[in-house]
């Protein structure tokens, strides 16, 4: 949640606008029934004893000052200490999660940032994704409010497992941010590069301050909708069923949409206390004015979809790994009796050239996956029945003296809608933290094959390349045919 600088709306449309808010909270329902032909994947109503801890099979609790190996305070100047603590994040009791930042007799700051265990909340072509919560933001104003910094939003897969480093290219969707107790809300996407580019970072593509008057004494309901059904396609914003916000694929260029929304998304809420974007308001740090133990109140989360079809995997390969808690292996892929690493039946002898492609199929070890012959371009085989702790082995790759620092792979995907995963490189070690990584969802199809670019770790020298998968769910999500490295 990176700055949003303030983009000053007019006075009358403000208050046009402040009146059509009003008029639909007092006629909205508490939780809103979706139209007939949305199916809800995933929801939590909070409905939990006062003071009882999220689900962990389901929520990940960000802790301390910055994602492991991430940039400190979170990457936008935000100074409170994260924790698992009750005081910071738990039910209140009355069907809501309490979000709370507290300040100690110190006067530091704690509070609390949680992330949905799954990473694949996505639109697959044809389909319209939609996340929506029911919020209550800190009841705080004035100098009281300085500092505050409360949100909804999501970053999409691949963030998670590189420490947010990819961002904003990976796509950040800010469905609604608040700050210092100020009587408006943003909703906005970020993408491309860390600054300017098309979506004109840091400030993003953003609705502006969305004026409403209640945020601190009423609940609102905040959503996300990414229509893949359309051409152009589009993310709309809404607050309690009005649109606030629309960006759509025509406003960039075609790498740059794929590349920030072409596949799934993880869920967060957290209440910041400073930072980039209070600071943009003249407030970048909590003051001794300002009000401790106030906290946002969630009332539900929904993730649905509607539309879009999925084709089956040709592969006759069933993977059946657990979904891990988080999208970064810690230890060696494991392996089930049906996943017996093999080696493949034409390894190659002697080195690989890093810089020229090699055929998924010519491994020399691989766990869970299988062969299939491709109608991509070129013919011959690629790989096929890949899901969650799957691996492919490649020795004695030589990248030279002259770092590489890309991985150019040909993926294609079918995977059902929502469903998506990371391809991952790491060195001499199927445990080793990731040189890079990509995300994949559903291509339009098994066969339907993309060229998809990296980044890596620079890397030099000889080495045994693991490409590992990782997902959080069991589903396969992805066919290779080749790879190379680039400089």
């Amino acid at each position: 949640m990176p700055t949003t600088p303030y983009r000053r709306a007019t006075r009358y449309a403000g208050v046009l606008f402040a009146l059509a808010l009003a008029w639909t909270v007092l006629v909205s329902p508490a939780k809103a029934d979706l139209p007939s032909g949305w199916t809800t994947v995933w929801r939590d109503d909070f409905n939990g004893p006062a003071r009882t801890t999220l689900d962990r099979a389901q929520w990940l609790y960000d802790l301390g000052h910055s994602y492991p190996g991430g940039a400190w305070n979170w990457g936008t100047g935000e100074v409170e200490a994260m924790t698992d603590s009750p005081a910071n994040v738990a039910m209140d009791g009355a069907g809501n999660l309490a979000i709370t930042a507290i300040r100690d007799s110190s006067g530091n700051w704690t509070s609390g940032r949680v992330e949905s265990q799954r990473t694949d909340f996505g639109a697959g072509p044809g389909q319209v994704l939609r996340v929506e919560s029911r919020l209550k933001l800190p009841d705080v104003s004035g100098a009281a409010a300085a500092g505050y910094w409360p949100a909804f939003w999501m970053l999409g897969d691949s963030a998670r497992a590189v420490a947010a480093t990819n961002w904003p290219g990976v796509g950040e969707i800010d469905i609604m941010e608040n700050i210092n107790g100020m009587a408006d809300t943003w909703s906005t996407l970020h993408c491309g590069v860390i600054n300017g580019g098309p979506c004109n970072e840091k400030t993003g593509l953003s609705s502006g301050p969305v004026p409403n008057s209640t945020l601190t004494s009423a609940f609102h309901t905040y959503a996300m909708e990414y229509d893949r059904s359309r051409t152009p396609e589009q993310l709309r914003f809404y607050v309690d069923g009005a649109v606030v916000n629309t960006v759509s694929s025509d406003q960039m260029d075609a790498t740059t949409w794929a590349n920030a929304l072409h596949h799934g998304f993880f869920v967060i809420y957290d209440v910041a206390m400073g930072g980039e974007f209070p600071a943009a308001f003249g407030q970048p740090l909590p003051t001794a004015d300002t009000a401790s133990g106030k906290p946002m109140l969630i009332d539900y989360v929904a993730v649905s979809v509607k539309g879009g079809t999925a084709t089956p995997s040709p592969s006759t390969t069933t993977t059946t790994s657990s979904p891990t808690a988080t999208s970064t292996p810690t230890t060696a892929p494991t392996t089930s009796a049906s996943q017996t690493p093999t080696t493949s039946s034409s390894p190659v002898t002697g080195t690989r050239d890093a810089y020229s492609r090699t055929e998924a199929e010519a491994y020399d070890a691989q766990s869970g996956t299988s062969t299939e012959a491709t109608t991509d371009t070129g013919g011959g085989s690629d790989i096929t029945g890949i899901g969650n702790g799957d691996w492919t082995l490649y020795r004695n790759v030589d990248f030279g003296t002259t770092p590489a620092t890309q991985l150019i792979a040909r993926a294609a995907s079918g995977a059902a809608g929502g469903v998506s995963g990371l391809v991952e490189v790491r060195l001499d070690s199927p445990s080793a933290t990731p040189a890079g990584s990509f995300a994949i969802a559903n291509t339009g199809g098994w066969q339907a094959w993309q060229t998809v670019p990296a980044n890596i770790t620079a890397t030099t020298g000889l080495h045994d390349v693991y490409l590992t998968f990782t997902s959080g769910q069991p589903s396969d999500y992805v066919n290779l045919n080749w790879l190379t490295f680039s400089r």
